[in-house]
């Protein structure tokens, strides 16, 4: 049985392996959602930037042998996509949830599209770094295999929190974040700075769908999100706007996704739907707790979710 092959002792294993390899993708849209919210304004749309990323990436993986080239092209993939969403969401009377849930359709619709020749085809995937070999272990060698885009990630988080807090482009987004009207006293152009924070956050995104076809699952389908692109707006929520704690807390969101395939590895059916939906229950209870009238948001920029 897969419980006795195993043993209970493989699930902090197969949980560790989980979140090494299932957060990354969280990570990225967290960083470039939490990017562009500093400037003051949402992108719900980065669910599509995130499938366009993946598909993008595949194909370009597939009919190149250039996985690397392939997570470039997601990247600028992303960037078109966040070209277009600053410019719609800077328009005058336009609603910026409005335009991130047209962002999706459009995202995906492209993504399902233009993937459709790559469903089965199999792609060369990331290379992974083996960080277990000290082990004799196999379950263990295998737990520690992390791609160089996960470390990548890592290193960024605390990166973009010196470069909000100690860089004049970060100090300048942050202005136009909080009180567009002093920034624009200053002599700012809110659209450009706003236009280029959307951009460089749906860059970011790009790069997480690149991960998710290329290493983990790495496969392209067009389910292959999982809606992970909307739960990173809840999860910068949770952060509160702070690139260290969306670390945190993409690798707790991360560790929640593999509770389920891991308590099923050990023979745990019961319940097995119910362990699997960790991530979206997560989600919820995320949103129920912050969107509490007798809770404030620390950290939230001034100016998100206004007209300005």
């Amino acid at each position: 049985m897969a419980a006795e092959a195993i043993g209970w002792w493989g699930v902090p294993l197969g949980i560790l392996a989980g979140t090494l390899r299932g957060s990354a993708p969280f990570l990225f849209v967290s960083l470039g959602e939490c990017l562009t919210e500093k400037s003051g304004k949402i992108n719900l749309g980065l669910e599509g930037t995130l499938l366009a990323g993946a598909m993008s990436a595949y194909a370009i993986s597939y009919l190149t042998g250039l996985p690397w080239l392939g997570v470039i092209v997601a990247g600028l993939s992303g960037m078109v996509l966040g070209a277009i969403h600053g410019w719609l969401c800077q328009q005058p009377r336009v609603n910026d949830v409005a335009v991130g849930i047209a962002m999706i359709i459009f995202g995906s619709g492209i993504a399902f599209f233009l993937g459709k020749p790559f469903i089965q085809p199999v792609a060369p995937p990331l290379p992974s770094w083996q960080f277990g070999n000290w082990s004799n272990f196999a379950a263990l060698k295998s737990a520690l295999q992390v791609c160089p885009l996960f470390v990548f990630g890592v290193i960024l988080a605390p990166l973009m929190q010196w470069f909000f807090r100690s860089t004049r482009w970060g100090l300048l987004i942050r202005a136009v974040g909080d009180s567009p009207d002093a920034a624009k006293a200053m002599g700012l152009s809110i659209f450009k700075v706003r236009m280029l924070s959307i951009i460089a956050g749906s860059f970011l995104a790009g790069i997480g769908g690149a991960y998710l076809s290329l290493y983990y699952p790495g496969s392209w389908t067009e389910r292959i999100s999982s809606g992970q692109g909307l739960m990173a707006v809840a999860l910068v929520i949770f952060a509160r706007w702070n690139p260290i704690q969306c670390l945190y807390a993409s690798l707790l969101f991360g560790g929640a996704q593999a509770i389920g395939p891991t308590l099923q590895a050990v023979g745990v059916d019961s319940y097995y739907y119910l362990f699997n939906a960790s991530p979206y229950i997560l989600t919820l209870l995320i949103m129920i707790i912050t969107c509490s009238p007798k809770r404030s948001l620390s950290g939230v920029p001034g100016a998100l979710g206004s007209d300005n």
